[in-house]
């Protein structure tokens, strides 16, 4: 099993990962694609201490892009949103 570190890419702060948070106690991390529901929970408790209530995941799929003439795509990649317990916060988020 990969450790922690490794199957959470980067915590997500957009608008709507702010509005989650806010409201439902949410909180989005852009994660490894291999990475399962169960791994995620593990890891999201390990590095910041809390208790996973609910993992959702979605693949988002890569945007095209073009450079002149040529057209590429930008690689996929995988979303989850955390749901902690009533109470619990990941204190990185805290002040964005």
């Amino acid at each position: 099993m990969k450790e922690a570190i490794q199957i959470i890419v980067k915590p997500l702060v957009t608008e709507k990962s702010t509005v989650l948070r806010e409201e439902s106690n949410q909180y989005a991390f852009r994660v490894i694609p291999s990475a399962t529901k169960r791994q995620i929970a593990a890891a999201v408790e390990e590095l910041f201490d809390v208790h996973v209530t609910d993992v959702r995941t979605m693949r988002m799929l890569g945007k095209k892009k073009r450079l002149g003439r040529n057209l590429g795509r930008k690689p996929s990649w995988k979303k989850a949103i955390v749901t902690l317990a009533s109470g619990d916060t990941v204190d990185f988020f805290e002040g964005v």
